[in-house]
């Protein structure tokens, strides 16, 4: 099987593995994990950086374990394999008036893949990570011993599976906890702000007013940093009609873009466009669920925008009585002239996840997209750690491809507790980058 097709969605590193498994049953794998190799289980290579990847290891992708096991459309319960991609598991889940608990911005990830990394989203606020509505896991060690892990069996595995990056052994099934919902449509308001008081000002009184859905676009390169805050909830009418929209027929990048395409030029027009484009439009809609969370997804291989040598994303959090951090990592990104068009900001809640990896914090979380441009692009990221890590914060190894141990080490003050849970046979380039500490 061509183990180079095996890559992430920022494409650097780029990584081709020894040998790859395709299971399609859930008994083989124990025979897969017989290699010699280091193996790692793979989704649908989402994630930005390189704890998907497993240059020169062993490789099981999980994509074809993507049966809904069961579904119980009274109390919104659902246990599937690993393998079963959200936007799968929306066509069954929807017309029985369920939404997912927590979503990324692609519904293009795996069950397994969302425990791994213990995803977020825009509700994050007041619904938490993923984590936090999974009810119970079955995984699967590299000695062939199966565990089922849940708050009360197993405890401390499962919260290390949570958020664990793949690393405690691969996840078979998941048991976890739906929203109920009665339209697909969302209620969405838009609103330009300048600055970060404004945002966090916004962000307040959001939350205060119970929307369960809040996120901002940021111009980062303008002179003042100026974007747009959404905030929405699910339509309370019983519209449940227009499910699904049909994925993969939206425009497609064939091939990565020039270089020159995507500079600090033509990204300041771009940001600039689309500021007054929102500015000047409705600020109340109703949009469909599929546009609202997953805009990207509209866009084929988006990916490839950024050229040959891929994109790298930096995502931190940083306590908010610190967010002085984050106006100087913004004022940072303006000076080096590197840009970053796709630049998100949101608060975190305080809502604890039962994962001992867990990225999500209370603080703001940032996360800014740059083009790859080699040691220009890492100098840049090398400063944002220094100010990171001053104000107290973490950064998200799902969208990493660079960061050293000292800085995940710092990240994550319950590292020690999690490699006590550690598959031996388990590795990733994530791990052997950062796990040398």
């Amino acid at each position: 099987m061509n183990s180079s097709a095996y890559q992430s969605w920022g494409r650097y590193p780029l990584a081709r593995a020894a040998y790859v498994s395709k299971p399609t049953w859930l008994d083989e794998i124990p025979r897969a994990l017989l290699r010699p190799e280091p193996s790692l289980a793979y989704g649908l290579g989402r994630s930005y950086g390189d704890v998907c990847l497993n240059d020169r290891g062993h490789i099981v992708d999980m994509s074809g374990l993507n049966r809904v096991i069961a579904l119980d459309a009274e109390t919104g319960s659902v246990r599937c394999e690993a393998g079963v991609s959200f936007a799968d598991l929306l066509r069954v889940i929807l017309p029985k008036g369920w939404f997912l608990p927590v979503t990324p911005g692609t519904k293009f990830v795996t069950v397994g893949g969302a425990i791994a990394n213990d995803v977020h989203g825009k509700n994050h606020h007041c619904a938490g990570t993923f984590g936090c509505h999974v009810k119970a896991i079955e995984l699967l060690r590299s000695d062939g011993n199966l565990f089922s892990c849940s708050p009360k069996q197993n405890p401390e595995l499962f919260s290390a599976t949570i958020g664990g990056l793949g690393l405690t052994g691969i996840v078979l099934s998941a048991e976890f906890q739906l929203r109920r919902i009665s339209s697909t449509f969302i209620d969405v308001e838009s609103i330009p702000f300048r600055g970060l008081s404004e945002f966090l000002a916004l962000t307040s009184v959001s939350d205060a007013a119970g929307f369960e859905y809040t996120v901002a676009w940021m111009d980062c390169l303008a002179p003042e940093p100026r974007g747009i805050f959404y905030r929405g909830n699910h339509t309370q009418e019983n519209d449940l009609g227009v499910a699904e929209r049909i994925c993969g027929t939206g425009p497609k990048v064939f091939f990565p873009l020039p270089g020159f395409i995507l500079n600090p030029l033509t990204i300041r027009c771009l940001n600039g466009v689309y500021y007054r484009m929102k500015t000047l439009g409705k600020r109340q809609t109703r949009v469909h669920y599929d546009s609202f969370f997953y805009p990207l997804d509209s866009i084929q291989q988006w990916n490839l925008i950024y050229g040959k040598r891929g994109f790298l994303q930096y995502q931190c959090v940083i306590p908010e009585e610190n967010s002085s951090a984050l106006e100087q990592i913004l004022r940072r990104t303006a000076e080096s002239h590197e840009g970053s068009f796709l630049s998100v900001i949101k608060r975190f809640g305080p809502q604890k996840s039962p994962a001992l990896l867990s990225f999500p914090r209370p603080g703001i979380t940032l996360a800014l997209d740059f083009p790859f441009h080699g040691a220009k692009t890492l100098r840049l990221f090398e400063a944002f750690d220094r100010i990171v890590l001053d104000g107290g914060g973490a950064l998200y190894p799902a969208k990493d491809a660079r960061m050293g141990p000292d800085v995940f080490r710092a990240s994550y003050p319950d590292l020690d507790r999690f490699c006590r849970h550690l598959d031996p046979k388990f590795s990733s380039g994530f791990w052997r980058r950062v796990g040398r500490s």
